[in-house]
């Protein structure tokens, strides 16, 4: 039987994270789901302090959970693992209106890429964490 996916991603704003996913991927930022009000809540009394968290779901249940945990250290390097939003249509005109959509809300557009087998755009989240656009 397949297993449900939650994806876990270290970094330092969660809310903003996982409001800028949630607009991303057509999701909802989650309530948390131990009974606080909010996550700001939920972290202080699970936490150290330092910690924090929040998450964006699919509201149709389909996709994966995403779990945004805030760390002390910042990002070094290039991401191990990274999302492809994918637009349906990996035409040009679609990877572009998708990737003039996402940086209107933060992402960082890195470079597009046209060759024999289509078309996609390498973009940064308000983190600095990189995703495509296919």
């Amino acid at each position: 039987m397949a297993k449900r996916v939650q994806i876990a991603i270290d970094c330092a704003d969660p809310e903003r994270l996982a409001e800028f996913w949630a607009a991303a991927l057509g999701y909802v930022v989650e309530g948390p789901s131990s009974g606080a009000s909010s996550w700001a809540e939920f972290s202080r009394s699970v936490g150290d302090g330092a910690e924090a968290w929040c998450a964006a779901a699919d509201p149709a249940g389909l996709g994966p959970r995403l779990l945004f945990h805030r760390v002390p250290e910042p990002k070094l390097g290039k991401n191990r693992l990274h999302l492809d939003v994918r637009t349906g249509a990996a035409d040009r005109v679609g990877v572009e209106a998708e990737t003039a959509r996402l940086v209107a809300r933060g992402a960082v557009h890195v470079r597009t890429v046209v060759d024999e087998s289509g078309c996609f755009a390498v973009l940064q989240d308000p983190e600095g964490n990189a995703f495509c656009v296919c």
